[in-house]
């Protein structure tokens, strides 16, 4: 994979080429510049016919990532997918791009995305107080750590999943 041979530093997890993260840095003259993120990224085994999933392990403020699971917004990913893509383009050209020209009308974060329409000095603010407090090398690394720590993936659970136990509430005897 030429994301391997590249410079961007990747770690895969227990040695499994479909599951790693990469350290992805914000695009310069926009307000994720200096910011610092581990990206977790899991490719399907229909790749690269099916786009990876892609998400954020530390936080970050925009209208197409979903602020709580890092998730990248499916749409965005999947309308500019191609199997003619590889890793290389998600980081050089996918990620950047979606950081520079955000898309406040098919949003995963609703308060970004109204901020952004509404206020965009504002949400340039917000954006910058984000990656000073949680785009940072530490706050990347501390992300995995925590991760490794629990033996589980948070970031990227599947919401879809809830048990039978977790399921509606049953009716109240009055």
């Amino acid at each position: 994979m030429k994301l391997l041979m590249s410079d961007y530093e990747v770690n895969l997890v227990n040695d499994n080429m479909q599951e790693f993260y990469v350290r992805f840095y914000g695009p310069a003259e926009t307000p994720f510049a200096g910011g610092v993120w581990k990206i977790h990224v899991e490719l399907p085994d229909q790749y690269p016919f099916k786009s990876p999933s892609i998400g954020f392990m530390n936080k970050i403020f925009h209208p197409n990532i979903d602020e709580l699971s890092g998730s990248v917004c499916l749409d965005v990913i999947n309308q500019t997918w191609s199997p003619m893509f590889d890793m290389i383009n998600i980081f050089e050209v996918f990620l950047p791009q979606l950081l520079r020209y955000p898309n406040p009308n098919d949003p995963l974060n609703g308060e970004a995305a109204a901020l952004l329409m509404r206020h965009p000095k504002e949400y340039d603010a917000k954006v910058k107080e984000y990656v000073h407090r949680f785009a940072t090398k530490e706050a990347a690394d501390a992300a995995v750590d925590k991760e490794d720590e629990d033996g589980e993936d948070d970031q990227m659970s599947d919401i879809g999943s809830i048990s039978e136990d977790e399921g509606a509430a049953e009716p109240m005897d009055l």
